[in-house]
């Protein structure tokens, strides 16, 4: 059971549509309009909208022992001393067990070094602690090893006493690459996809991913994708992008079958052919394949449709360029 209640720091801006163009397949990429970065933004949405998120980093990713509970809410991030200043946290998360609070979380997403956290991170622990009266922990997201390094470095206090956060950095985050995995915890893919987009093993990663956006709400597919794209490198959003064109994949959301179908019918006007072949490169980029000058000048020259459609199929699983044209 999951009791939520929001009015924490919500800063949700509007949403936009921004085109990808492969052709007559095109990737419509959903921007996200906010105040401020739309990947701490979405980072904190994740647990704002499913708190257990808190719990499952905790005990899994970070193996950390849990106090028995049988609820979780969003709590207020509200942390305010006696001097009329307002701190608040990005999250704050309460596992319940017989209707008391046993554990308290404040969350923090953290993009950069920011030396003012330091002053009011034990300022969130502390009167949260007082207001709750159960133990209590700072959580901190980091997308980048050098910012959740800087986050781990215990906090002092003065005369021996202490605050060490404990931070999710990209090298504690699970990886994600069953679909079916993907599908049951849905958040925990992002983040995946988002810090392991760029490795070596980004293909499976990035299909776990697609899994995740089938089973989220439209809204929430759009946040999540829009986002993933902003922080995936070059190669690795090639790939992506290619991937969502091509439909090649098991499981499609009615988030990607509407963009899908809206990209072929804005495709028809910009030149099929030409958005298939760059298509049909993409991949190829994407999965590493070597192509040589020879090969890249016949792909792009070539005007059949029902040629290029068989090229891109065969780019999802080609190894080498003679793979291609077999």
């Amino acid at each position: 059971m999951v009791v939520a209640g929001f009015g924490i720091k919500r800063r949700t801006g509007p949403l936009g549509l921004q085109g990808v163009s492969l052709g007559e397949l095109s990737v419509v990429v959903v921007t996200v309009a906010a105040v401020v970065s739309s990947l701490h933004e979405t980072l904190v949405e994740m647990f704002r909208h499913r708190p257990e998120l808190a719990a499952e980093l905790l005990s899994g990713a970070l193996g950390m022992d849990l106090p028995v509970y049988q609820q979780v809410r969003l709590d207020g991030g509200e942390c305010t001393d006696v001097v009329p200043t307002e701190y608040r946290a990005d999250a704050v998360v309460v596992l319940i067990a017989a209707d008391q609070p046993v554990l308290a979380v404040v969350v923090e997403v953290q993009l950069g070094r920011d030396g003012d956290k330091r002053w009011s991170w034990p300022v969130y622990v502390a009167t949260l602690r007082a207001r709750l009266r159960c133990p209590t922990m700072l959580l901190v997201i980091c997308v980048d090893t050098a910012t959740a390094k800087w986050c781990a470095t215990p906090i002092e206090l003065g005369f021996g006493a202490t605050l060490a956060p404990f931070v999710l950095g990209p090298d504690r985050v699970p990886i994600v690459t069953e679909t079916s995995q993907a599908r049951r915890d849905p958040e925990v893919a992002v983040l995946s996809a988002i810090a392991h987009g760029a490795d070596p093993h980004r293909r499976s990663v990035l299909d776990a991913l697609l899994g995740a956006l089938a089973v989220v709400d439209e809204q929430r597919a759009a946040l999540y994708s829009d986002v993933v794209f902003a922080a995936l490198p070059e190669a690795a959003r090639a790939y992506l992008e290619a991937l969502v064109s091509t439909g090649t994949y098991e499981y499609q959301s009615e988030f990607v079958r509407k963009y899908i179908i809206q990209g072929r019918a804005e495709g028809k006007a910009e030149g099929k052919a030409e958005g298939k072949a760059e298509g049909v490169l993409a991949f190829l980029d994407a999965r590493g394949v070597d192509v040589p000058e020879e090969a890249r000048i016949r792909i792009i020259q070539c005007h059949d449709l029902d040629q290029l459609d068989s090229w891109i199929r065969r780019a999802a699983t080609a190894d080498t360029v003679t793979d291609l044209f077999e």
